[in-house]
């Protein structure tokens, strides 16, 4: 399950649209009502997107949009604001925001546009996942090591560690690998998913019989945590 934050300081609003979106089930949501407390939320929790207001008390939204970007915060940013026009949507966008949305929110639309920034994002060549003291590419098909040594990875190998990625320290169980990465059928076995693993592991694993990576876990497998 992915994290939101939602940042406005409409109470009413910032409300009614957690509420919606957790009722998606795709979403957990945090709030905030300024800037400053988004921060604060933002250096606490694991965000994997957030909903940023322009008119905040205490900043204009597209002014923390720049400075988080400028921190290194990659993750997708959506503006919402009550200003028409396109000069306004453009001065969104250039500061690191990922799409602009104007109030009165149309929470299908701004669902539609959720999925759709995080399918971008996933798919993006820059996008990487730390694994323990390594970083998976997934666009770019590369797990490289701490030594800098890179791996080059199969389309399904791709899928496996991403699957594991976006458990965020979850375990997945063999039959969610299977129905994600295969699309389940029943022309495709377990065993299929355990060779994919076998091979994935010689070739990440410095010592396959003892993983540092890949752990085998409740029936199914997770990755080892970031150091």
């Amino acid at each position: 399950m992915r994290t939101l934050l939602l940042i406005d300081d409409d109470e009413f609003l910032r409300e009614a649209l957690a509420e919606t979106l957790v009722e998606s089930e795709d979403f957990e949501v945090l709030e905030a009502g300024t800037a400053a407390e988004g921060e604060k939320r933002l250096s606490e929790s694991h965000i994997d997107m957030l909903i940023v207001d322009v008119g905040l008390p205490d900043s204009d939204g597209r002014d923390l949009c720049a400075k988080l970007r400028q921190k290194g915060v990659t993750v997708p940013i959506l503006m919402l604001t009550g200003e028409l026009g396109e000069a306004n949507e453009v001065k969104g966008l250039n500061s690191g925001a990922n799409d602009y949305i104007t109030k009165p929110v149309n929470t299908n639309i701004l669902l539609a546009r959720i999925k759709t920034q995080f399918r971008q994002f996933e798919q993006a060549s820059d996008t990487n996942f730390p694994v323990v003291d390594a970083i998976f590419f997934p666009g770019r098909k590369k797990f490289v090591k701490s030594d800098q040594s890179e791996v080059k990875l199969t389309e399904k190998e791709v899928g496996i560690l991403k699957l594991l990625c976006l458990a965020e320290g979850r375990h997945a169980s063999r039959q969610d690998l299977l129905s994600q990465v295969w699309g389940y059928n029943s022309n495709v076995s377990t065993h299929t998913l355990e060779t994919h693993i076998y091979r994935l592991r010689q070739k990440i694993e410095e010592d396959p019989q003892n993983p540092v990576f890949l752990n085998t876990q409740d029936g199914g497998y997770k990755l080892g945590d970031p150091v």
